[in-house]
């Protein structure tokens, strides 16, 4: 992704009128606020009798304990801002942060979601914006990363290996739908380690052949992974992972 296009997206962005959340639908249940706003990460796709994929349960399952506190999240692949607005609503004292490609389909606003436009993929990018976000914010490490970008597998080992270095101690780093380059040519779009294997191999703490991640970068997740938990949600491509650090 070019600059130009990102930067003609930012201004389509900046002009666009968004929805104010700050007043608007609340809810205790995540999985109603995923609903509400449109986000595939609920039990079932709003005004359809499609099943959604049903992240819901696995999000309050590992995270219920810091809906009272005040956290920082960082969401890659943020679309419209449905499952950003409800992360926002159900962890109501959160900061929430987006990266997405393309942030001219970003619908919502509220004082506290900030959205970048981004390609994770160029990682001088991301370490510029991400310095920029400690420096403005005075935020030193993220509570919660949230991988629901392209799915392609280039970029989840990418932003994995920039990324994970800022996750708060306990923090969790959740990648999204992490079986796709299993199965569509698409997103196996290099020739690496698939996340499936990597996940099985990170928890073991053996060391695995990688473009992406050299060994030094293993060794340093082996030191840093508390536990790897992963979770089937309600379709076929429904998986979804929660990786505690240390």
């Amino acid at each position: 992704m070019n600059f130009l296009s990102l930067f003609k997206r930012k201004i389509i962005y900046n002009l666009k009128k968004k929805i104010n959340i700050d007043k608007d639908y609340n809810s205790k249940n995540l999985d109603q606020l995923f609903f509400h706003y449109g986000s595939d990460k609920s039990n079932k796709f709003k005004n359809t009798n499609k099943p959604g994929h049903g992240y819901s349960q696995f999000y309050v399952k590992y995270l219920k304990k810091l809906r009272n506190k005040k956290i920082n999240i960082l969401e890659i692949g943020s679309y419209s801002g449905a499952s950003a607005v409800a992360f926002k609503k159900y962890f109501f004292k959160a900061k929430v942060y987006c990266f997405d490609i393309n942030i001219s389909n970003f619908q919502y606003y509220s004082k506290d979601i900030k959205v970048f436009g981004l390609d994770v993929s160029n990682e001088n990018a991301t370490k510029k914006i991400i310095k920029s976000i400690i420096k403005k914010k005075n935020l030193k490490y993220f509570d919660l990363i949230i991988d629901d970008g392209s799915h392609n597998l280039s970029d989840i080992l990418l932003a994995f290996k920039s990324l994970f270095k800022h996750l708060k101690k306990n923090g969790f780093y959740i990648i999204e739908d992490y079986m796709l380059p299993n199965r569509y040519k698409y997103n196996r779009d290099i020739d690496d380690i698939l996340i499936d294997k990597m996940l099985n191999l990170l928890s073991k703490k053996k060391i695995f052949t990688s473009q992406t991640l050299s060994k030094l970068n293993q060794i340093e997740f082996h030191k840093k992974i508390k536990k790897i938990y992963v979770e089937k949600g309600r379709l076929k491509e429904s998986n979804i992972c929660f990786i505690k650090k240390n």
